[in-house]
């Protein structure tokens, strides 16, 4: 390869620990500033569909992922009481399983032995204060008073990037679709072996994804006004009354919730850079260029094949950095938008909003595991 790149990942999340693996180990030198104190993600549970997990198995944690989740193949679809309508075989992307569910925190922790067993360096409690691109490399002060030079600096940083707000300001601040996702760990039933949907009237769904042997989580997602936030005194209460509707295993799972400060709540919001998604030498990817909406699953394995397409792009530039974020983001941003823009197709068909004839053909390819995310992403 050509002269090691310095690289700057801000960022430790899953798509910013899978770059600086995927670089680490093709010999970059890479350094991956954290804000949080530790590498323990917020949240419940992640389903890692085939395309994510042929990602993992290219930086070399596949069976790390499944020893620490729960693979399944098959989706049961069930009315709001609980009788199955269907079973869905899910698709696979080469030899890589078909789905993985993982608690977000065995995943974090899985990705970041990788990353630092690669070389890479973790430097928690940090951020980024001050950045100056000069054109042939990025001068960058951290909050902990650090200073260093890089050939590119990465934003990883999520939904709220605060290196977006950077970069372009407000123009492209998260969108709220007007739903939000409320989520809860219970103890897995033994019959849920797959993701179970279930549909009602008020909730756009209801699922329950299994993350390990012993443990699942409850997802539900209903309208929600931006300004509402749950009671942190009953915000089991409010998951059940708005699941009130449902039997069978989802009013099952239900009665293991007693704990209000076990509920995730989260908005369901957008996030779409339509310039380009680098500023010479500064780069956004996964949640911070193109967060979608979850109704398809392929939120994280958007970050994760942006990281090992970045990564084999700057391989294949042999150190021309700008060729190969042009290069990366050609490839990206097709692959990034369809998933987007079905993502809200399926929200809209889901709750009976109205869907524009363009979301309509769109809808018209089929859901989940549409033929375009099952191709190679390069």
């Amino acid at each position: 390869m050509a002269t090691p790149l310095r690289v700057l990942i801000h960022g430790g999340g899953i798509g910013g620990l899978t770059l600086a693996t995927a670089l680490a180990r093709s010999g970059h030198l890479v350094r991956v500033a954290e804000l949080r104190g530790e590498l323990d993600a917020l949240g419940v549970g992640i389903i890692q569909p085939s395309n994510a997990l042929h990602v993992m198995g290219e930086i070399g944690v596949l069976a790390d992922c499944l020893a620490a989740g729960f693979e399944w193949d098959t989706l049961t679809i069930c009315d709001p009481v609980g009788n199955t309508l269907a079973k869905i075989p899910q698709p696979r992307m080469a030899d890589a399983p078909a789905c993985n569910g993982i608690p977000r925190p065995a995943l974090a922790r899985v990705l970041g032995a990788a990353a630092a067993a690669a070389g890479a360096e973790i430097v928690f409690g940090t951020t980024i204060t001050e950045l100056a691109d000069d054109g042939a490399g990025v001068e960058v002060t951290l909050s902990d008073g650090s200073t260093g030079r890089w050939d590119l600096v990465v934003g990883f940083d999520g939904i709220g990037s605060p290196l977006r707000q950077r970069l372009y300001g407000e123009r492209f601040a998260p969108e709220y679709t007007g739903f939000a996702n409320w989520r809860v760990t219970v103890p897995r039933q033994s019959e849920v072996r797959g993701v179970v949907m279930s549909t009602g009237d008020r909730a756009a769904k209801a699922l329950l994804t299994p993350i390990t042997e012993e443990l699942m989580y409850l997802g539900a997602v209903f309208a929600e006004a931006e300004d509402f936030r749950p009671d942190p005194e009953r915000a089991h209460e409010q998951l059940a009354e708005r699941l009130a509707a449902f039997g069978g295993p989802v009013a099952e799972a239900l009665t293991q919730v007693t704990d209000p400060a076990a509920v995730v709540y989260s908005r369901i919001s957008q996030v779409t850079v339509e310039e380009p998604w680098h500023v010479g030498r500064v780069v956004l990817a996964g949640d911070a260029a193109h967060a979608s909406t979850p109704h398809i699953a392929q939120g994280a394995a958007m970050a994760v094949e942006d990281a090992l397409v970045l990564a084999r792009s700057l391989d294949e530039a042999e150190g021309d950095v700008p060729a190969a974020l042009a290069a990366w983001e050609a490839r990206r941003r097709p692959r990034a938008m369809w998933v987007q823009n079905i993502s809200r197709a399926v929200l809209k068909q889901e709750t009976g909003t109205p869907t524009t004839p363009e979301e309509d053909e769109l809808l018209k390819v089929g859901i989940p595991g549409a033929a375009h995310v099952l191709v190679k992403p390069y």
